[in-house]
Formats: C-alpha cells, structure tokens, sequence
C-alpha cells in the first residue's frame, strides 16, 4: 500500500530524481541557519575568511572557492527564493542532464564566474577605476551555481517556457547590472554565461537524459516542461 497522498509521493520522486541539488540546498540552507543564530561578529568574521574577495583568493585560491559557495550572501537574505529555484527549475535540469553533468555546470558557474569576476575586480584596481579596499570585500554566496543551472535549463526548455526562462534570466540577470551597476551583478552575468557554456558543451558530448516518468496528468498538469 502506498504511504502519503498523490503530492507527497511525487515530491519524493522529485527529490530523489536530482540528490546533487537538493543535497546542496540541505548545506546552504543549514549554513543560513547558522548566520541567523550565531554571534553576528563571528558570522562576519567567517564569510570575510571564506570570501571569493582578491585578497582571499591570492593566499588560499581552491579553498576559498570551495567554502565560499556554502554560504548565502547578506546573512542568509533570500533564502526562500534561492530553495524555491533550486528545487524548481536547477533540480529539473538535474533530472535531464544528470547529476554528474549538472556538478560540472554548478562548478563552472562558480569557479569560472568568481574568477573572471576577480579578474575584472583586478583590472580596475590597477587602473584606478576602484578603490583598493575592493579587494577585501565580501563575496559570498549560491547564486553563481544557482544562476548556471538556471541558464542550462532554459537550454532544453521549449516553446513558450523556453522564451519566458529566457526573459525571466535576462530581467533578472541585466537589470540589477543596469541598475546598480556592481561588481557583483557583473559577477552573476558571467557566472551564467560560464553555466551557458558548461551546458552546451556537455550537450555536445551527450544528449539530455529522458526525464523520469513522473505522473503528473492525475493532477491536471502537462507531463514535461519542454511539451
């Protein structure tokens, strides 16, 4: 006999089909947890030792790149946004690309997008375009690999949810870069052009996987996003 209602049995289902994702969501989640509880100096302390800053990244540079994605930027702000698109659409495009693949675009998107952020953090410095204690700022956060999965899955996404993931991304991605014009919202357009690439890439070397056959027609719901 089964256990649970028709929605409890496919959220495990969903779960299941994408460990890598939902595993990481368990870590920063956690790690949220921790900010919001824990001695704020200490907290501080913590995400400045473990940023992705130039000055971190110049004495420890694969240490701080590994610690530095464990942690929610601004104490933990967004949290629920971040779960939301993660359990969403970066577990779905775990489900089709599978999780190996799905670990190699997150990593580009971090590691690629932090360094070329570095890079032009760098350059401006040595040309006096900014301040020198730029390169002690706090750069933290899962919003690289978020934002590189996110670009992956709009790749395999079809018809009118492929145009509104590709709105979606460039609103979400070109305005606050607009906008506020930061380091930081520079660093989010190439980590998604780096997941961009990562996805393609690994599209060219395998197809994406069928999708695992989750029953959604009980619920009124179309069976695949790409339909």
């Amino acid at each position: 006999m089964e256990v649970g209602g028709p929605y409890t049995r496919f959220a495990h289902q969903w779960v299941l089909a994408a460990p890598a994702t939902f595993t990481y969501v368990v870590v920063f989640a956690s790690s949220t947890l921790l900010q919001r509880t824990g001695p704020p100096d200490l907290i501080d302390v913590l995400t400045t030792v473990q940023s992705t800053s130039l000055v971190r990244l110049s004495a420890d540079p694969l240490v701080v790149l590994a610690d530095s994605a464990l942690w929610v930027s601004d104490r933990g702000a967004f949290l629920t946004f971040y779960v939301v698109v993660y359990a969403t659409v970066v577990a779905w495009a775990e489900q089709r690309y599978g999780t190996p693949r799905i670990i190699v675009i997150g990593v580009c998107g971090h590691v690629f997008g932090s360094l070329l952020t570095a890079l032009v953090e760098y350059h401006a410095i040595t040309n006096g375009l900014a301040p020198a204690r730029l390169a002690f700022s706090t750069d933290v956060g899962v919003s690289y690999i978020m934002v590189a999965g996110v670009a992956a899955a709009v790749v395999l996404m079809r018809g009118r949810w492929r145009a509104a993931g590709i709105i979606t991304l460039a609103v979400g991605i070109g305005a606050p870069l607009v906008i506020a014009d930061t380091l930081w919202d520079l660093g989010h357009l190439l980590a998604t052009a780096c997941g961009l690439v990562a996805a393609l890439t690994c599209l060219r070397m395998s197809p994406p996987r069928t999708p695992p056959a989750f029953d959604l027609r009980r619920w009124g719901m179309s069976p695949s996003v790409t339909d």
